[in-house]
């Protein structure tokens, strides 16, 4: 699935207020840009998106069946 498809079914399941569906956006986003991007900024990108994937923390722990 490509970013494009990923982003419409974000949008199409109400997917916009799940923090770890736009993370996922972002990775996808950033591996089709990863030949067009130096390795250093492609590093740091991944960094960012790393970190706040990080920052989320344990939101899920006793919401598993609900949110998975």
């Amino acid at each position: 699935m490509d970013s494009k498809h990923l982003a419409q079914y974000i949008e199409a399941t109400d997917g916009i207020s799940k923090p770890w569906l736009l993370i996922q956006l972002r990775l996808k986003k950033l591996e089709e840009s990863k030949a067009s991007l130096p390795p250093q900024d492609y590093v740091q990108q991944l960094s960012d998106i790393h970190q706040d994937l990080m920052n989320l923390g344990e939101w899920w722990r006793g919401l598993e069946d609900e949110v998975f």
